[in-house]
């Protein structure tokens, strides 16, 4: 039996080195966070994930002008427990 309904729509989040570097090397603010689906790929400076009621579980952080203490210019923020795999 098929089920009705909506499709689950499969997203993938990645960062683009090459526009860090570009951004570094030029001075430039290119968004270089890219979320791709079926539909297409878009570029962002943060991306939200959300739960099914629309919270947001989830942020994508790129910010080049304020990295963190380490030096990171991209991470991911979160309040959920996190689950660690080695």
């Amino acid at each position: 039996m098929l089920r009705q309904g909506r499709k689950k729509l499969k997203t993938i989040i990645h960062v683009g080195q090459q526009t860090i570097a570009a951004n570094r090397k030029n001075g430039t603010n290119l968004p270089p966070l890219i979320a791709r689906n079926y539909k297409g790929a878009k570029r962002a400076q943060e991306i939200e994930i959300l739960d099914k009621a629309g919270n947001v579980v989830a942020k994508f952080v790129h910010r080049p002008h304020d990295p963190l203490p380490c030096g990171a210019r991209v991470w991911v923020e979160t309040e959920n427990e996190v689950r660690i795999s080695t």
